[in-house]
């Protein structure tokens, strides 16, 4: 047995920002993938994903039975598929902000929810929060607390643009140019980052008013000119807030940026090679790159490893 392919995905604007109301837009990224899977000899990663599943399915079982008016799973057929040694086959990897656990929820749900909203059909904003609603009830499992947009976006794989927490709609994005200098990657920081104590130093900041007041004025005043700029193609304004988040970040969410990272950080931000920012909930994993010249970016990274995720 092998499910269909589920995608990973990069929040290219909106961490943290979203859970204040701020835009968003995500984007599939198919150059990690992971699929439910059952085998005759399983590896010992697959065991361990087995026994990880198992603990999912007894969550997703209870969750039906408190809230049977959001989802139901054909949880027999779910439970006799991981009694059998179903696990989930996956090149995302965990820990870096490209939604690892966003892509299983998504493969859970296509496989065995009950009246599932499916990809085909006509997507009204209703329909994009009720499925939204379900899966960050699904991904609470493995985060404490989870908005449903990383298993959303991997289960319809388009781009997604978050208006605020209860207006959310598919969207176009602007065509790659692959001649193009500019480009966005990912910096790949060599360290594995948990989600959740990153979200608890988050909200902790949240109680301080001049944290809140910065997050408004400055924070999601970048991110929402970031997020306009990107999907109407303006590049140079894009460029321009994209500096300036870069500096309210570094400033503000240096518990979320790896030390090691601080000056390199600092070094784009004094010589406009590159411009960094976090990806996904930050402490280590991948960090967001933007930059007008990518051989430039790549002489001044030449220390790290890049992966081009989009090219202007």
């Amino acid at each position: 047995m092998k499910g269909p392919l589920f995608y990973s995905k990069i929040l290219l604007f909106g961490e943290y920002g979203i859970i204040k109301d701020s835009k968003g837009l995500a984007i599939p990224y198919n150059f990690y993938n992971g699929a439910l899977k059952i085998e005759e000899n399983p590896s010992v990663e697959a065991v361990k994903s087995n026994e990880s599943l198992k603990r999912f399915v007894s969550y997703l079982d209870k969750l039906q039975s408190e809230q049977p008016e959001l989802v139901t799973f054909n949880i027999n057929a779910l439970k006799t598929d991981v009694d059998n040694g179903m696990y989930f086959d996956s090149s995302i990897p965990q820990g870096y902000g490209v939604g690892s656990s966003g892509a299983l929820v998504a493969a859970i749900y296509d496989k065995y929810a009950n009246a599932k909203i499916t990809v085909l059909e006509n997507l009204t904003r209703e329909k994009l929060l009720q499925l939204k609603a379900i899966f960050s009830q699904m991904e609470s499992f493995f985060h404490g607390k989870s908005s449903g947009l990383d298993p959303l976006n991997s289960y319809l794989s388009i781009p997604i643009l978050i208006n605020s927490k209860d207006n959310i709609e598919a969207t176009g994005i602007p065509t790659q140019s692959t001649s193009g200098k500019g480009a966005v990657f990912l910096l790949d920081s060599g360290i594995v980052g948990d989600t959740a104590p990153m979200v608890s130093i988050f909200m902790e900041n949240l109680k301080e008013a001049g944290f809140r007041k910065m997050l408004k004025s400055q924070f999601i005043k970048y991110t929402d000119a970031c997020v306009e700029n990107f999907l109407h193609g303006d590049v140079k304004s894009l460029f321009s807030n994209t500096k300036k988040l870069s500096k309210v970040v570094l400033n503000n969410f240096k518990p979320m940026i790896p030390e090691q990272f601080h000056q390199v950080w600092q070094h784009g931000i004094d010589t406009n090679d590159y411009y960094l920012k976090l990806c996904g909930s930050g402490g280590g994993g991948y960090i967001l790159g933007f930059t007008q010249d990518l051989a430039k970016a790549k002489e001044s990274l030449k220390n790290y490893k890049l992966e081009v995720v989009y090219q202007f």
